[in-house]
């Protein structure tokens, strides 16, 4: 076995690892880990090279995960956004339940953090690849039952979690504007008018700038901390947005020319809608460990 055999599944591992631990940097170190176990130790297996690979991914992630959870992060923790449209399609096995467009959006994955590493695990190899609960229970090194039981659990703890309204890329992409416009109006009512009442806000600085360490909920407190923010920059450079495409949706990327002391230099703003229009969430990452990944899209023009 040579690296060129292990390239046509870098794509899957990837996704795999992605799904399982939430973001990009760490899921290029365990794609990077398992195929250099790969390289190092041949498969002792019947089975093709790409179910053997995606179990020491699993593995891998899941230690990983592990290890993330045990350092105290500050704040919300929300996944890296990255440009999806490039994986390939997770439903390898007859008992998927989760679509492929579903497993990659960022509300799926903002819904998997509630759950532990094990069930985590178990979940994407069950619902996404559609592996049978033998299958999963090899990978994992756990009996049938152990796998069963985690399962529903893993279910159970998503029970609060609905799938998106899938909204038109051109009705998010509109509401990302209609809301900086707003906001760069300093329209409070205009703010309001676009989320819905229990809008909920998400900010991830990760402790290293000016972040809410609380989710923010209702219209009219989210209006307010981003029109108190935006007064701060009175007078000041606004800087550039620009639209990308991240997890299946358009997003913005803010990209400020004179930081004050404290704030994200640079930080990516995404929302989802209901399926009357309105926002009912809204997310903000600002670490710098979270935007490596990011492709490019159109500079926005924002009056």
């Amino acid at each position: 076995m040579n690296a060129a055999d292990l390239e046509p599944h870098r794509g899957a591992a990837w996704g795999l690892a992605y799904r399982m631990l939430g973001a990009a940097a760490d899921a290029d170190d365990v794609v990077q880990d398992a195929f250099v176990r790969a390289l190092e130790r041949k498969p002792a297996t019947d089975r093709s090279l790409r179910p053997w690979l995606l179990q020491v991914v699993a593995n891998l992630a899941r230690d990983a995960l592990r290890r993330r959870r045990r350092r105290r992060y500050v704040g919300p923790w929300l996944p890296s956004p990255v440009d999806v449209d490039s994986l390939p399609d997770p439903r390898e096995g007859p008992e998927a339940r989760v679509s492929t467009a579903e497993a990659s959006s960022y509300a799926f994955l903002v819904a998997l953090e509630a759950l532990t590493p094990n069930q985590r695990a178990v979940l994407l190899l069950r619902d996404v690849l559609g592996w049978s609960t033998p299958e999963t229970a090899t990978a994992l090194g756990i009996s049938d039952g152990s796998a069963k039981v985690t399962l529903h659990r893993a279910r159970r703890a998503l029970d609060g979690y609905e799938p998106r309204h899938e909204a038109p890329s051109d009705a998010v992409q509109g509401a990302l504007m209609a809301f900086m416009t707003a906001l760069l109006q300093d329209d409070g009512a205009a703010l309001e008018a676009l989320m819905a009442r229990e809008a909920v806000l998400l900010s991830d600085g990760g402790g290293r700038f000016f972040a809410a360490r609380k989710p923010v909920v209702g219209a009219a407190r989210i209006a307010k901390v981003y029109r108190t923010l935006a007064a701060r920059y009175a007078g000041r450079d606004p800087g550039s947005l620009q639209f990308i495409h991240v997890n299946g949706q358009p997003a913005l990327r803010a990209q400020l020319h004179e930081p004050l002391p404290g704030d994200a230099s640079a930080w990516v703003f995404r929302v989802d809608l209901d399926a009357h229009g309105r926002i009912v969430a809204l997310h903000s990452i600002l670490s710098p460990d979270k935007l490596g990944p990011l492709g490019s899209g159109a500079p926005a023009a924002v009056h």
